[in-house]
């Protein structure tokens, strides 16, 4: 009896998504459902699911699973050693190390846990950098400074709290933060390299790969000075990102960025080999294949990058794929359905590409967002938009496939405006998109919890030679991943 009431919740859960998902019609974006009525059937079904898996949920762990680390097993993220499926819904705040090095600013990391935990969100993108700069954690190279250093510890503990996971990115592509261009600076001004000509000389030129391996050993090692735990032993982080947007203009071909790739991440496994590790590329497609390039990749520039997702992410010691959706800056800043059409077919492209030509890697969506800076932009489009990405994964999921999870970018808490750049979501500002995420992360943790009693319940009844209860047939699971 308690199989069939799962077996119904999922059914229910399946059915009404897709019924809300049909309520959003293209750039109108007018929902037929009436934002009170939302509320009130997300309301209805987090309270049938605490129910019914309240007593699963003792023997597993909490919603998100005990406090184990993160693991991969074939196309998903599992925890509890693999007994636990773990479809991510997650989002960015980049800037928490920085907040947390000023005490008048350490507040708002925890108000940020705190609402994108009541939202269900279980994975915080955010930056193990600052290269340089106004309040640098790496000053110069291997030279840190403590009290910034002791911020990052905050944030890892906090984050623990409210039981979120971190990916933490190593380095930036970009000037921000300091980033591949002060490693260069740094090159030429303290190693004295008098030969450097490109900022992506930071791929290539030994003492600056040096500058870089130093910083992640010390990051990877680091022992926090507020629970005293070593990172590299802490299952609160999720991942390593080797670049926030890696791209190597450089040499289109890919050579220089694909060699740079191969040599990171097996030192980072070489340090930690628990963690997962990614590269943290946008997801476009080289010259290596060239059909995706032309058809899939959003313009022609996308391929000169030096990027390729599919040879990027073939890399010993990457354990699953990333990918960033930015249909505004890559398509077009004026509001269309051509966004909604390009997210379907990117993510379409990138999930099928992962389970058939990376061996079913996980795929993560690791930034996706609009701006409120469009033209022609309004609160519907986005959370359309936003429906738009989460249905895509729920759709993976549903079929047993490598689509892994999706963070927004980004989440800010009230009063830090001034950092927004016009794609930040504020929960208490929008009871629309917060039913939007909220709703989405219980749909991931009914499957989270689903398939988790799936596997220990049926591992009981095949010990007692009864028959288990299947999936429903409209729901495709892949029996060995579990």
């Amino acid at each position: 009896m308690f199989g069939l009431k799962i077996v119904i919740l999922l059914i229910v859960v399946v059915v009404w998504t897709e019924r809300v998902t049909s309520t959003y019609s293209g750039i109108g974006g007018v929902k037929a459902m009436g934002e009170q009525q939302m509320e009130n059937e997300i309301s209805y079904i987090h309270s049938q699911a605490a129910g019914t898996f309240e007593e699963e949920e003792q023997k597993i762990g909490d919603g998100g699973g005990s406090w184990t680390m993160v693991q991969r097993k074939g196309k998903q993220f599992v925890l509890n050693g693999g007994g636990q499926p773990f479809y991510i819904n997650g989002f960015n705040t980049y800037w928490l190390m920085v907040f947390a090095a000023d005490l008048s600013t350490r507040g708002k990391i925890s108000e940020t846990f705190q609402q994108a935990s009541s939202l269900g969100l279980t994975v915080c993108r955010t930056w193990a950098f600052n290269d340089g700069q106004w309040r640098a954690l790496q000053k110069s190279p291997s030279v840190y400074d403590e009290q910034v250093f002791q911020a990052l510890d905050f944030v890892v503990n906090e984050a623990k709290k409210y039981k979120i996971r971190l990916i933490l990115s190593l380095v930036n592509n970009w000037e921000a933060y300091g980033g591949k261009a002060q490693y260069v600076k740094w090159g030429r001004e303290i190693g004295g390299l008098n030969n450097l000509t490109s900022d992506d000389d930071f791929f290539s030129h030994p003492t600056l790969k040096a500058y870089y391996k130093s910083h992640v050993k010390t990051v990877l090692n680091r022992v926090n000075s507020v629970n005293n735990i070593t990172y590299k032993d802490d299952p609160t982080i999720f991942a390593w990102e080797l670049m926030n947007e890696a791209r190597c203009t450089s040499d289109p071909s890919g050579d220089k960025l694909q060699a740079w790739i191969e040599e990171m991440a097996v030192y980072v496994k070489s340090i930690d080999p628990k963690h997962l590790v990614e590269i943290g590329v946008e997801g476009f497609y080289g010259l290596t294949n060239p059909n995706r390039a032309d058809q899939v990749n959003p313009n022609a520039y996308a391929k000169q990058v030096g990027t390729d997702f599919i040879r990027n992410h073939q890399v010993l010691g990457i354990d699953f794929a990333s990918v960033h959706i930015y249909s505004d800056s890559w398509i077009s800043q004026s509001i269309s359905d051509e966004h909604l059409r390009f997210v379907k077919s990117w993510m379409q492209s990138h999930i099928e590409d992962a389970e058939n030509l990376l061996g079913g890697m996980p795929v993560v969506f690791s930034e996706f967002g609009i701006s409120r800076k469009d033209v022609g932009y309004n609160s519907s489009f986005r959370d359309t938009f936003l429906s738009t990405v989460y249905k895509n994964i729920l759709d993976s999921a549903k079929a047993g496939g490598p689509g892994a999870g999706a963070l927004l970018w980004q989440l800010f808490p009230e009063g830090t405006d001034y950092m927004d750049d016009g794609y930040a979501i504020i929960p208490s500002a929008s009871q629309s998109v917060s039913n939007v995420i909220s709703l989405h992360s219980t749909k991931l943790n009914t499957f989270n919890s689903f398939c988790s009693w799936k596997c220990h319940w049926g591992c009981r009844k095949k010990k007692n030679n009864n028959n288990f209860m299947p999936f429903p047939n409209n729901i495709a699971v892949d029996e060995h991943e579990f």
